[in-house]
């Protein structure tokens, strides 16, 4: 929905940002463009990053990371940056639910980021989980999995103002995408394009054709799959979900079907697989507080005329995360 707007560029899920926060201190001093240009091949020679879905030139790339602003914000941007002017577009950003866990981390490359946050009813999220061919984990951790994302995005709402922070409920934007959408706009100061509510007729680009799970951006905007839940998980998975996620629902508007009690062994399964989830935020803390104490290097991304999309125009720009427990 947003890379159908005339303005915005989203690429196919890229898997380079967090893992080059993670690697940073391997290239060294990104002052140095030979290390900028280490950074630039670690990202476009290996097929794990997903580089490879954007359609950009790998050696042209590498030659534009090499000359950007000396911050890894800065050269991850000049790849979104391409991306957006393969298009003709001047804004860009980026969609994978893993930012929703690492805010701080997309602060620290992007001071100015607009975060869009979309939550669905965590039964409809655990019955689309199941099916997936890559999702590997039990009904427990899945379960779990939704429940740390509620949490993380009310942390986030607390922390951000509503310059940098919006959030939709996905059953909200299928029944009412151009009211939803217009309401979006106006978080990004964009002006609505109703382009926008009909995503399949770019899904081609924004979908890469291996992913036949989204299968279903390739359609029209639909209602069909809320609620699907109710056939999509047993009886003994739904007491589950209510059980675990019954205030995380009801929070965000989403009603129990069941009292029923699950078995308190399947409860227990749930705790132990929740307790990793609910120690994150701690463990993040820590890291935070070790990279204060270790004086990081600055790592905001940088945007100049010379980088703005597309070029000829020139300007600055803004950058979105999208996020999606």
């Amino acid at each position: 929905m947003l890379h159908a707007h005339p303005r915005i560029a989203i690429p196919p899920e890229t898997r380079f940002v967090l893992a080059a926060y993670r690697d940073r201190r391997e290239h060294g001093d990104l002052r140095r463009p030979e290390n900028r240009r280490a950074l630039a091949r670690s990202i476009v020679d290996r097929r794990e990053t997903r580089f490879c879905d954007l359609g950009l030139d790998p050696e042209d790339t590498v030659e534009r990371i090499t000359a950007a602003q000396a911050t890894l914000g800065s050269a991850l941007g000049t790849i979104f940056q391409q991306y957006a002017a393969r298009f003709g577009k001047p804004r860009w950003g980026d969609k994978r639910p893993a930012y929703l866990h690492n805010i701080d981390i997309m602060l620290r490359l992007f001071p100015d980021a607009q975060f869009v946050n979309i939550v669905r009813d965590g039964r409809d999220c655990v019955a689309s989980l199941k099916e997936m061919s890559w999702h590997r984990k039990d009904i427990y951790a899945t379960v779990a999995a939704w429940s740390r994302a509620v949490d993380d995005a009310r942390r986030a709402a607390r922390r951000l103002n509503s310059s940098q922070w919006f959030e939709l409920r996905y059953e909200d934007l299928v029944a009412d995408p151009h009211g939803r959408l217009t309401e979006l706009c106006e978080y990004l100061g964009e002006d609505y394009h109703p382009a926008m509510a009909q995503p399949s007729a770019v899904a081609q680009v924004a979908v890469p054709t291996f992913k036949t799970w989204h299968a279903r951006t390739h359609t029209p905007v639909t209602t069909q799959r809320v609620r699907s839940w109710q056939s999509r998980l047993t009886a003994e998975e739904i007491a589950l979900c209510e059980a675990a996620l019954g205030s995380r629902l009801e929070a965000n508007g989403y009603e129990l079907s069941t009292t029923t009690r699950p078995p308190t062994a399947d409860l227990l399964r749930y705790g132990w697989s929740a307790a990793p989830q609910r120690l994150d935020p701690a463990r993040q803390t820590l890291s935070r507080a070790a990279t204060r104490l270790r004086r990081d290097q600055n790592l905001a991304h940088l945007p100049t005329a010379a980088l703005t999309t597309p070029p000829e125009q020139g300007g600055a720009h803004r950058r979105m995360d999208a996020t999606q427990p």
